[in-house]
């Protein structure tokens, strides 16, 4: 432990409890992961870095240095899932170790003994170490205490030495870190004339009207779009499709679900525990031993809005009395009912039709309140109010008929709950009720209660026995003998109507979930090339049963894109629409180039699709026009021309537009520049740290070969 013994030489002073996020210098990480296998390859490698290899040991050290941190961290094993987690996080370290010391070693970058002495008990101590050794009341650094824990150091426990050793080896690689980022940062510049443009184009503002022909006036089937145009269009924008990696398959899923009989079996035990339940001498004793381990027992009194939906439908309930069995979401429950009281916070039940204002004009404000009245006095001459709801709503509750359910006081909007909780019976509130979200038509269908009960849930889950597990496993072993290309296993599949072939494009080599399956690293690595037998996925290799959860799952490998730029097959749909707009952006501005006069008299020359309208406070620096989005070429137009004078037809976001300006108004307030610049300095430092990471990362061109063995 050279470091301990160069600050015992110099000073004496320790350091102690280091918080273990610094143990380890990572960088980032997503969650992969998947489960370690032994491997007989004659290279032993996880990947390349920079032209070096990682060595499968090597990375298992630093793999083993995370999961050691972890455990310390977090007093316990990590599970499968934060293996995954901690391997990327492995992998990060490894980049950092090879890619970044590579651009230290060319600027001759390093740190002393000196230096590593100082960040500990020097002018300069690392953020850590203060936080460890702070007087809690002060939060000044106790010089004692630091000094006490380095003195007592040989004494701990070894992995509390251990652990500072971790930290010992990584503040000269945090330093070097330090030292390269704010190099560059530094070197971050904001010119005056940046500073005054950038302020220009924030606190400018123009009045303007323009004319749009939207790319939807003109059909679809009326522009034909060719392969050539799209590799054309693709080679011009190329630095736009960079991707990374990737598989497409198809796949299907058996999935292991309980059968009626197991759902028998399971109601046979409920119905068994209903009897003994009503009679049991101790409820909440008698909930632990029979529930399953998922369903604690919970003590707490609840109101109407806390409770499962079958018992709501019981209310009142009788203390005493059980209710059930109810079987829903593959769950049978039994209640009973072990006490009642009043609590704090009322609970009510109402429904509701919302009708929100087309804008904020009074205008429309008055508007929306006349069609809530209308609407209103239909219900109170007899109309339905869950199909008022389903017809005019505008909210997400029209698919249940404006039903909210149960909620506690605190849950909806001042103005709406005043109203529900000032009824005293249900039924319809006599006038619409306003709140920030517009006017509500609000049925109170239960009155407010403040009715509390306390009860003992037995709750056993409904799950499939060995045989039924067994059934689906032999369902998916017949579709695997059936296919054995990309082209039998779809006819297996469309053969069998209980089947669905489902697709997911993309995969990414450290994915661990494909679409909805989680947990499917497995999966993605055989897609990657980690094959079964030892043998090469290849597109149109189908695979062996993968077991993933409670269900199985066989694939088969249909595309393969590696790093690169994409292929016009790959985004077409998407090339198709850029390159249609450009297409019918020619045809738009051919025809609207031979007319002439003010934009009204152009927009009537050319057709009723064309359409004229103005905009205010439009600001250089965000290229937004409102009402029409994002239109940074208009803005920017806009701002090039005088008052009065209009732009050629050009091609913009949402179609082909002329613009003319109708007033451009510079602030009169004098720029601040050293503020602005000061400002600009910060945002651009801000994002250097995750730029220079991704820069450095993508100059190394990096291999990751990590599924060989995870």
């Amino acid at each position: 432990m050279a470091l301990i013994n160069t600050i015992r030489e110099k000073s004496g002073w320790a350091v102690g409890a280091i918080v273990i996020g610094l143990l380890l210098f990572m960088v980032g990480g997503d969650l992969i992961g998947g489960k370690n296998r032994l491997f007989n390859r004659n290279d032993n490698s996880v990947g390349e870095v920079a032209g070096e290899k990682v060595d499968y040991n090597d990375f298992q050290n630093t793999l083993e240095q995370t999961k050691q941190a972890f455990i310390a961290q977090q007093g316990r094993q990590p599970d499968e899932a934060t293996m995954g987690y901690l391997r990327d996080q492995a992998w990060n370290l490894s980049i950092y170790r090879i890619a970044f010391k590579k651009e230290f070693d060319k600027l001759g970058l390093k740190v002393t003994d000196d230096e590593l002495t100082d960040m500990v008990q020097g002018k300069n101590i690392n953020p850590s170490i203060r936080q460890a050794f702070s007087d809690p009341k002060t939060g000044q650094l106790d010089r004692n205490k630091l000094l006490s824990y380095l003195q007592n150091l040989d004494k701990l426990p070894p992995q509390a030495r251990d652990a500072f050793m971790n930290f010992e080896n990584n503040l000269g690689p945090e330093r070097l870190s330090n030292k390269y980022n704010n190099l560059i940062k530094l070197s971050t510049y904001v010119t005056t004339a940046e500073a005054k443009r950038y302020d220009e184009a924030q606190t400018s503002q123009a009045s303007l009207r323009y004319l749009i022909v939207p790319y939807f006036s003109v059909s679809d089937s009326a522009v034909k779009v060719t392969d050539e145009q799209l590799q054309a269009y693709l080679d011009a924008h190329k630095s736009r499709y960079k991707v990374e990696e990737g598989r497409n398959i198809e796949y299907v899923v058996v999935p292991v679900t309980a059968s009626n009989s197991d759902s028998a079996a399971v109601r046979k035990d409920i119905d068994v525990l209903t009897t003994q339940f009503s009679t049991a001498p101790n409820d909440s004793l008698f909930a632990k031993l029979n529930s399953d381990p998922d369903f604690p027992y919970n003590p707490a009194y609840l109101s109407p809005a806390d409770m499962p939906e079958k018992l709501r439908q019981q209310l009142p309930l009788q203390v005493g009395k059980v209710y059930g069995p109810y079987a829903e979401n593959g769950v049978y429950s039994i209640f009973k009912v072990t006490g009642q009281k009043a609590g704090t916070q009322p609970a009510a039940r109402a429904s509701h039709i919302l009708i929100k204002p087309e804008g904020t004009t009074p205008e429309a404000k008055a508007a929306a309140l006349a069609k809530a009245k209308d609407i209103l006095a239909k219900i109170k001459g007899g109309a339905d109010f869950a199909a008022m709801a389903r017809q005019y709503g505008t909210d997400g509750t029209t698919a249940t008929g404006g039903d909210l359910g149960w909620f506690t006081q605190g849950r909806m909007v001042p103005e709406f709950e005043k109203a529900v909780f000032a009824a005293t019976s249900a039924g319809l509130l006599p006038n619409p009720v306003e709140t920030s979200f517009g006017y509500h038509i609000i049925k109170v269908t239960a009155p407010k209660t403040t009715q509390t009960y306390q009860i003992a849930a037995v709750q056993k889950k409904i799950t499939p026995t060995d045989a039924t597990r067994e059934a689906a496993y032999q369902k998916a072993q017949e579709l695997k003998g059936e296919a054995t290309d990309l082209d039998s296993f779809r006819k297996a599949v469309a053969k069998d109507k209980s089947l669905q072939k489902q697709e997911a494009k993309g995969l990414g080599r450290g994915d661990r979930a494909v679409n909805n399956l989680q947990n499917a690293r497995e999966l993605v690595r055989w897609a990657y090339g980690a094959g079964q037998g030892g043998k090469k996925t290849e597109v149109g290799d189908v695979s062996e049963v993968f077991e993933i959860g409670d269900q199985y799952v066989i694939a088969v490998l249909t595309g393969q894109r590696e790093k690169g730029f994409a292929d016009v097959a790959s985004i077409k749909p998407e090339l198709t629409a850029l390159v249609r707009n450009e297409l019918k952006a020619k045809q738009i501005i051919d025809k609207l180039q031979s007319k002439k006069g003010t934009l009204e008299q152009i927009a009537a020359a050319y057709g009723p699709t064309a359409q004229v309208k103005t905009a205010e406070n439009v600001t250089l620096g965000s290229g937004v026009i409102q009402g029409l989005g994002a239109e940074p070429v208009a803005v920017g137009k806009a701002f090039g021309l005088k008052p009065g004078q209009k732009s050629a037809p050009f091609q913009g976001e949402q179609g082909v537009l002329i613009v003319e300006p109708v007033s451009v108004q510079k602030s009169a307030a004098k720029t601040d520049v050293a503020a602005v610049r000061k400002q600009l300095t910060t945002q651009r430092s801000a994002r250097l740290d995750g730029a220079i990471y991704e820069a450095v990362k993508d100059k190394a061109n990096i291999k990751d070969e990590r599924t060989k063995f995870f």
